[in-house]
């Protein structure tokens, strides 16, 4: 058995404070690391800064590495577990930025990063694509990134899946009035990959936009294994802050990729229109 216990940090960063953020972020991992001990925190997409900044997304992205990155890899060694966290990352040339997701290690090292490939609305107009899907070895399994949008679109899962990710870290802000989407897409990138998901999404308001929690943990057979879907203020209604834990055996990626078949069974030859653009 390959056992492993994540943890899928859900909360409401301040928007463009970034210091903020990462002293709520700091409070979360030692809440969680002091209650059980973990192997992986999954925190949501632009947790260090929020969604909505627009131009100041060029004040607040950071090279990398950089202070926040850093800070994050010492709460890993810290704490000795894996952090995945999103944030805005800027390049050399200044106006060159990126929404990006961070793997930092128990060893205080960075491991790896990606850059979201699907932009959607006006983040096209603060970030450049990224085009590359890396898969992360790490003595708990392979460890696949995506952030938000990427979710939508069935080849980005599969090819990490193909590339050998046991589990995908998925990275997000989705908005409150298109919670099924997220919660269906969970679901069916697991089924249809035999993976495991961690799926991190945020919650509060920015300017315009409200964002609908329910971040979850998902099993190669869609099983739910946690959820803060029931995590809501009883007046109110909206989601809140919190963490769900599970632990789970990487070996049944295997299994039911074994008795499923659904990765052996395909025919690529078949499947040239999924290259074309148009």
């Amino acid at each position: 058995m390959r056992e492993v216990t994540i943890a899928v940090a859900q909360i409401k960063p301040k928007l463009g404070e970034n210091e903020d953020n990462l002293v709520k972020m700091s409070e979360m991992i030692s809440k969680i690391a002091s209650q059980q001990r973990v192997d992986l925190i999954v925190f949501p997409e632009l947790i260090t800064s929020g969604n909505e900044l627009g131009v100041r997304f060029t004040e607040l992205a950071q090279r990398i590495p950089g202070p926040t990155i850093n800070l994050m890899a010492q709460r890993a060694n810290e704490y000795g577990v894996y952090i995945a966290f999103g944030m805005a990352t800027k390049e050399k040339v200044e106006s060159v930025l990126y929404n990006s997701a961070i793997l930092v290690g128990p060893e205080g090292e960075l491991l790896d990063t990606y850059n979201k490939i699907h932009l959607r609305g006006e983040e096209r107009m603060a970030f450049r694509e990224g085009y590359k899907l890396p898969v992360i070895p790490t003595e708990i399994g392979n460890i696949g990134l995506m952030i938000g949008y990427d979710l939508a679109f069935p080849e980005v899962a599969r090819g990490l899946a193909l590339d050998g990710a046991d589990l995908l870290c998925v990275m997000a802000n989705w908005e409150a009035a298109n919670i099924d989407e997220w919660k269906t897409y969970l679901r069916a990138r697991a089924y249809e990959n035999s993976v495991f998901l961690a799926g991190a999404n945020r919650i509060g308001e920015d300017v315009t936009l409200n964002f609908g929690g329910e971040s979850m943990i998902v099993g190669p057979r869609g099983t739910i294994h946690a959820s803060l879907a029931n995590e809501t203020d009883p007046e109110s209604g909206e989601p809140l802050e919190g963490f769900a834990v599970a632990r789970i055996d990487l070996d049944e990626v295997r299994k039911y990729r074994e008795e499923f078949q659904f990765i052996q069974n395909r025919q690529p030859a078949v499947y040239r229109a999924l290259v074309r653009k148009y």
